[in-house]
C-alpha cells in the first residue's frame, strides 16, 4: 500500500470496529530520537490508529506552548529534518500505524517539493501536514506527493468561509483536520460551530475528517466520538511525557516513565472513541 492507502486504511479499520480513529502527535527528537521511538510505539500499543510527527522548526506555525518548548529541546538536542526522517523510519517500520509529518515549509524547500516527498515516502511516511504553505499555493507540494503516493492533509481554519472548507477539504487525500476552535495548540478557547464544518468538510472532500486543537482529555474526545472519523491530540501527551521525564530520578528511569505516562493517557483516549454514537 501507498501512504494514502495506509491513512484511509487506519481510519477505515476504526469504523468497522465503531471506533472513532485517534490520532497522536509526537515532536520528533524531544528530547532525542531514540525517546521519540519509544513513545510512539506506546502510543501505537496503547490504541492510537495514526502518528502525526512534527519536525521540529525555529518559528512553528500555531503551536502553543507546549510544542514550542519540545521543538526548543529537540533543537537543543541536534534534530535535524534528516535526523526526523530517519526517526519517522523506524516508526514507520517498527509499527502499524501511518505516520503523517507535520513539517514548516521552509523545511520541504529546502530539499525541494519532489525531493522532500521521495525521501518521506523512502521513508515508510504516509502523509504530509504543511500548515504555513495555503492550499492555493500547494499544487507543486500536491503533484509531488501524488506522484509518491504520500497524502495530503490540510488544514479546515475556524473562519474559513465554505469556499476555503471546500479547497482544503477536496486537497486533502490523508484526511482533512479541522481546527476545533481559534487560537494555537493545546490552549484557550473560542469554539466554533464544529459539527457544520465537518460535514462541509466530508461533503467537499474525499478523505476521513479529524479534528484537533485544544483537545487533551476523554471527556473532550468523547464529545467528538462519531461525529469527527479522527480525534487529534497532541500538547496534552507531550507535556505529560516532559512532566515525567523531569520527575524522573535518571534519564533511563525517566524515558520509561515517559512511555508508561503516555500509553496510559493513550488508552484513555482511544476508550472514550470505542463508540461512535449518533454520528455516521
Amino acid at each position: 500500500m501507498n501512504g494514502v492507502e495506509r491513512i484511509a486504511a487506519a481510519f477505515r479499520r476504526a469504523e468497522e470496529e465503531d471506533r472513532t480513529a485517534l490520532v497522536v502527535f509526537l515532536a520528533a527528537g524531544d528530547p532525542d530520537f531514540r525517546a521519540t521511538v519509544e513513545l510512539a510505539r506506546a502510543a501505537v500499543e496503547a490504541g492510537a490508529d495514526v502518528l502525526e510527527l512534527g519536525i521540529p522548526f525555529s518559528d512553528p506555525l500555531a503551536d502553543g506552548p507546549v510544542i514550542q518548548a519540545a521543538y526548543t529541546r529537540a533543537l537543543a538536542g541536534g534534530s535535524t529534518t534528516a535526523g526526523a526522517l530517519a526517526c519517522a523510519a523506524e516508526i514507520a517500520g517498527g509499527t502499524d500505524a501511518p505516520v503523517v509529518l507535520m513539517v514548516a515549509v521552509n523545511c520541504v524547500l529546502a530539499l525541494g517539493f519532489e525531493g522532500f516527498c521521495a525521501a518521506a515516502a523512502g521513508a515508510g511516511v504516509s502523509g504530509l501536514l504543511v500548515p504555513d504553505l495555503p492550499v492555493d499555493d500547494a499544487a507543486e507540494l500536491r503533484e509531488a506527493a501524488g506522484r509518491t503516493g504520500l497524502g495530503t492533509v490540510f488544514l479546515v481554519g475556524p473562519d474559513s468561509g465554505p469556499a476555503r472548507v471546500a479547497a482544503a477539504a477536496s486537497a486533502s487525500t490523508g484526511f482533512a483536520y479541522v481546527m476545533r476552535r481559534r487560537g494555537i495548540t493545546g490552549a484557550g478557547s473560542g469554539g466554533v460551530d464544529l459539527e457544520r464544518r465537518i460535514e462541509d468538510a466530508r461533503a467537499a472532500g474525499r478523505a476521513s475528517v479529524a479534528v484537533g486543537f485544544g483537545i487533551s482529555t476523554p471527556a473532550e474526545a468523547a464529545e467528538l466520538a462519531g461525529v469527527a472519523d479522527g480525534v487529534i491530540v497532541g500538547s496534552a501527551l507531550v507535556e505529560a511525557a516532559n512532566r515525567a521525564r523531569d520527575a524522573a530520578r535518571d534519564p533511563g528511569e525517566g524515558g520509561r516513565e515517559a512511555a508508561r505516562v503516555v500509553a496510559e493517557a493513550v488508552r484513555g483516549l482511544a476508550a472514550a472513541l470505542e463508540t461512535r454514537g449518533a454520528g455516521r
